[in-house]
């Protein structure tokens, strides 16, 4: 489709495991259009965390067409791909991945230190990060003294720093109880909703799937069904 931003043709990647082949997926192919907000979802080992590595550019797919926001990145080189990934992708993970000996605000500071950029202006668009996900009174807290909930606002801002083409979420709700839970996730549908990010979020809770636009579902490394959710 023409406002595809996320294009895959016959996705395939295998792992080895000692002198075995072990298939992960078979052939994959699917659009996701800009502004979409979607929910991978299956079994364990089904590969919905290897096909969302993959569209971030942490992985390679052994063969398939992968083109993600203009670039066909299973071409490119390390080099060229770590590029891709600080301009195009912002990651938030299941255990937060924050560093314990930096405060809030250091550490959605991080990926800009990449850039050439001015510490005042780092300083201020992690301040204006941490505001927009509600956590403008905790820059100076160490990730110890947050609750687990907002340690994952603390790393959505993070995510959001560099102002990616694509946020991808790999079970940001899994370490959190349910009202924490519903809270990121009404935040992550407020980013898709009122600033229109595309968001990529592999779950395996159908209640987190149901704030996507739409479902996918992954069986054994093949695409099962894809459901709508919201309009």
């Amino acid at each position: 489709m023409s406002d595809a931003l996320v294009s895959l043709r016959n996705i395939v990647k295998t792992y080895r495991r000692g002198q075995q082949i072990v298939p992960v997926l078979a052939g994959v192919s699917f659009d996701i259009e800009a502004g979409a907000f979607l929910a991978l979802m299956g079994p364990s080992g089904s590969g919905k965390s290897t096909l969302l590595n993959l569209i971030a550019g942490i992985d390679r797919p052994d063969s398939g067409q992968l083109i993600v926001a203009g670039e066909e990145i299973g071409n490119l080189d390390e080099a060229d791909l770590a590029d891709w990934r600080a301009r195009n992708v912002g990651f938030i993970f299941q255990f937060y991945n924050l560093m314990p000996v930096l405060s809030a605000l250091e550490n959605v500071e991080l990926p800009l230190l990449l850039k050439d950029m001015p510490r005042r202006e780092r300083t201020e668009r992690a301040r204006l990060a941490l505001e927009m996900v509600g956590l403008a009174d905790r820059a100076d807290h160490a990730p110890s003294e947050l609750s687990g909930g907002q340690q994952q606002r603390v790393a959505i801002a993070r995510a959001l720093i560099t102002d990616p083409t694509l946020i991808v979420a790999d079970e940001p709700t899994g370490d959190l109880d349910r009202e924490s839970a519903n809270d990121i996730l009404r935040l992550m549908q407020r980013l898709n909703d009122e600033i229109g990010k595309t968001i990529i979020m592999v779950t395996h809770d159908s209640r987190a799937a149901g704030h996507a636009h739409a479902i996918m579902h992954l069986e054994k490394g093949e695409l099962s069904g894809r459901e709508d959710v919201r309009a």
